[in-house]
């Protein structure tokens, strides 16, 4: 038996994934179909239809093996976005792309740079594989202050600088002349990562383009969030450089996408509809849930998300994230406690999905309620 001395990972935490619907349901005695999931940033509107199809289609694949680089799914991306299918390289789910990414460009011990707080899984992967994360606090309601990032880029000389666009957990958008100011700072020795996993909530076509400017640049993607398919765990890098992705198709697990997956994947970005539809129904949920929680005393909206999530900061000093994470679960609202999820966000925040109105309505209801209650 293999003594736990000897585990070459440092596992210094797990990642906490939004909770389950049946989780709180056996909890608290609340019915499945009232208890509003609001911590996963899942699509309300459910799969693209017709990747639902065409995974039920590839069901009779499951028996023979894969193609190991998912080459039909590959053509299909770089099609979509003008890049050649050497450029792509697919992975279960955006963090698995990430994982190769991080094992790939750094070595133990080099530095990872990125916004504090952040998408967990940067931080998690570059400790536990020996890499070092180097942190870049964010400004007033989580402004970027891109001078910092670049003051720092240059003092810690990282070989991997992640930026993500919008940003996790907070929703704030970063305009293209910033992302073009931090490449344009960065050395060649230097990997900038742009992930933009929730792209599609911002109403703009994000920054792919600028893959062809700098050759230093990877983008990521997921099917996750837009396209419904966080089950069929699939996601996506591209570069104009292929030279950034040979290694990785050469690092990830050999057949790590099945066929289920690559069909799904191939119909979806094909599903223009069901992008727009659900892009439409979130940028109307945005808006609506602002209105309805301007004049809370206890609690507020921080301002500025552009994706299908936001933060809740909890301004009364006598409750902090996880108290009012529990108040919000015994009233059936699932969202993220940030002091668990986040690191660096600090007990006074929770993140909060953007969804259907009737979700959003017993939100709203349960944080008037806490916010009458005193303390909660």
């Amino acid at each position: 038996m293999v003594s736990v001395k000897n585990v070459a990972l440092i596992q210094n935490e797990p990642y906490t994934p939004g909770l389950s619907r049946e989780y709180v349901a056996q909890k608290f005695g609340i019915a499945l179909n009232e208890i509003a999931k609001l911590g996963s940033a899942e699509n309300p509107l459910g799969p693209s239809p017709k990747a639902a199809a065409a995974v039920e289609k590839a069901r009779a694949k499951i028996d023979l093996y894969p193609d190991w680089t998912s080459q039909a799914l590959r053509a299909a991306i770089a099609t979509k976005y003008g890049f050649d299918p050497e450029c792509v390289v697919c992975g279960a789910g955006e963090t698995e792309v990430i994982s190769s990414i991080i094992r790939t460009y750094a070595q133990a011990g080099d530095p990872v740079l990125m916004y504090e707080p952040c998408f967990p899984i940067y931080h998690m992967f570059a400790e536990n594989e020996g890499r070092v994360p180097v942190y870049v606090p964010m400004g007033a309601d989580f402004s970027f202050v891109i001078d910092k990032y670049i003051a720092k880029l240059k003092e810690a000389g990282p070989k991997i600088a992640f930026l993500t666009n919008p940003h996790s957990p907070t929703g704030r958008f970063m305009e293209e002349r910033d992302i073009r100011a931090i490449c344009e700072a960065t050395g060649k020795e230097t990997l900038i990562v742009l992930d933009e996993a929730y792209i599609h909530f911002t109403q703009t076509q994000g920054s792919m383009h600028l893959l062809r400017e700098f050759s230093n640049l990877i983008a990521l993607r997921t099917f996750s969030k837009a396209f419904g398919l966080a089950g069929l765990r699939l996601g996506f890098g591209i570069a104009a450089n292929k030279d950034l992705i040979t290694p990785l198709l050469n690092i990830k697990p050999t057949w790590n996408l099945g066929h289920m997956q690559v069909e799904g994947g191939i119909a979806a970005i094909a599903d223009d509809e069901h992008v727009n539809k659900t892009v439409d129904m979130i940028v109307e949920m945005r808006a609506y849930v602002t209105k309805q929680m301007f004049g809370l005393n206890r609690v507020r909206m921080v301002p500025g998300s552009r994706s299908n999530f936001f933060l809740i900061e909890l301004t009364d000093p006598r409750l902090d994230s996880t108290a009012a994470f529990e108040e919000l679960l015994k009233r059936g609202v699932i969202v993220k406690d940030g002091s668990v999820s986040f690191r660096g966000l600090g007990k006074r925040y929770l993140r909060c999905d953007v969804s259907q109105k009737v979700h959003m309505d017993r939100l709203v209801r349960a944080l008037k309620e806490i916010d009458a209650n005193g303390a909660g």
